[in-house]
């Protein structure tokens, strides 16, 4: 067991908070609100939204924080390598024993930081070949659409819309940004982005803002602006500043404006001027048009004078013509006179030769059907032993129940009839005849 000196004893103990605690209350009150200049190293973006880096000189380094939202009103993106002047407070972290700084607000130190970043991200962005003059696409001569990128409140847009309606009135579609402050660099990077993947997009973007100085203007030199200038698939005009302005999006774009007017004039031909040109294109081309007419009239008239007459040419011709016309109608007769007589002796022939044909067949087919007329006449049925019944009127027996008792009847046969009276007994034979064919049918 160790006993303290009574001197030690009475030295107070503190827990590790309570000295936290102390320590972060007197470093607070000591440095409340602070400005420390120094270059940004080991930034890093939160997926909260809170930017950790530190604060660098030759001999020393210094933890600095910014809470979300806190730098909104800052023209100049926090960017490692870049010398700020920070202004905020002093505290600690007590979870790992260490002073920082809490930034609320920061400058650069100077437009020699900003310059000497901007001629790095140009070296290294150029070195990608964004820049490459072989990356420019052709504007469009005649578009019907164009997209403006810009602030909606500022005289930009107006300057724009004036002189397009009064150049060459066409469709309009406004994309509102920010164009300066934190996230006005996000903003402008996804108007262009938004108006490539429009369904129906314009045929043309004007990237636009008024003048400013280098820190004003610094959204159109972060990196995001550049490359989605460089990646538009729609030609795009630059008009940021006035024009000794020069901002990085410039070298990425498709064509630089020195003013928003200027990037207007530029995107659009006047509709007047156009107008004018084609007058005089139409007048150029009537005349080339009458000019080659008459060179050819004047070229074929000289040609015709080296022609024989024509008229001496067919004389003959014509008088051999009229020569024709008088014989060509007694040749016509005789013609059509021997052609009938040879169609006629023709067809006569044919007809006969038809008609011999045609009787030939005509009385073979006749003597067909009379013997088969003949093979079917009831004559042969009564040769075979059959007989007919008539009354004495000549009504023929189909049925007994035709026949009246006492009635005379006659039976005829093949070779001759036979007349009889019906009684309740036999029939009784009443006198015979002579054949029918000698008494000549008389019943």
């Amino acid at each position: 067991m160790t006993v303290l000196e009574p001197a030690l004893q009475e030295i107070p103990v503190y827990s590790v908070t309570e000295i936290s605690q102390n320590l972060k209350q007197m470093v607070e009150k000591t440095y409340g609100h602070i400005r420390v200049r120094g270059e940004i190293s080991g930034l890093k973006r939160h997926t909260s939204g809170h930017t950790y880096f530190a604060l660098k000189d030759a001999d020393a380094v210094m933890d600095a924080i910014s809470w979300r939202g806190s730098l909104k009103g800052s023209s100049v993106a926090l960017e490692e390598g870049l010398e700020i002047i920070a202004t905020g407070r002093l505290t600690t972290y007590p979870g790992r024993s260490k002073y920082q700084m809490v930034v609320e607000e920061f400058e650069p130190t100077g437009q020699g930081a900003l310059l000497k970043l901007l001629e790095e991200r140009k070296a290294r962005l150029a070195a990608e070949g964004l820049f490459d003059v072989g990356r420019k696409k052709p504007l469009p001569p005649y578009p019907q659409k164009i997209g403006v990128v810009t602030s909606p409140t500022g005289a930009v847009l107006q300057d724009i819309l004036h002189r397009l309606e009064d150049r060459y009135p066409c469709h309009v579609l406004v994309w509102p940004v920010l164009v300066q402050g934190q996230g006005a660099a996000e903003q402008i990077a996804a108007a262009i982005h938004g108006f490539n993947t429009l369904a129906s997009p314009p045929d043309l973007i004007i990237v636009a803002r008024g003048g400013g100085s280098l820190e004003d203007l610094w959204a159109f030199n972060e990196e995001i602006v550049v490359r989605a200038a460089a990646a538009s698939r729609i030609p795009l005009i630059s008009a940021v500043g006035h024009e000794t302005d020069t901002t990085l999006i410039d070298y990425a774009s498709d064509r630089r404006a020195p003013t928003p007017t200027a990037a207007a004039e530029m995107a659009v031909p006047v509709l007047v001027d156009l107008w004018q040109f084609l007058q005089d294109r139409q007048q150029r081309l009537t005349a080339v048009i009458s000019q080659e007419i008459e060179r050819r009239k004047t070229t074929l008239v000289a040609a015709s004078r080296g022609l024989p007459d024509l008229t001496r040419l067919i004389e003959d011709k014509m008088q051999r013509l009229d020569d024709w016309a008088e014989r060509l109608p007694s040749l016509v007769r005789g013609y059509l006179e021997n052609l009938d007589h040879r169609l006629l002796t023709t067809v006569n022939q044919q007809f006969r030769h038809s008609a011999r044909r045609y009787f030939e067949v005509t009385h073979q087919q006749f003597e067909l059907l009379a013997s088969r007329l003949n093979h079917a006449s009831y004559q042969r049925i009564l040769d075979r032993g059959f007989c007919w019944t008539t009354t004495e009127e000549g009504v023929f027996i189909t049925h007994a129940a035709q026949i009246k008792k006492g009635a005379a009847l006659t039976l005829h046969y093949g070779d001759g009839n036979v007349p009889v009276v019906e009684s309740s007994g036999p029939l009784i034979k009443k006198k015979k005849t002579i054949s029918d064919e000698r008494q000549g049918r008389l019943f």
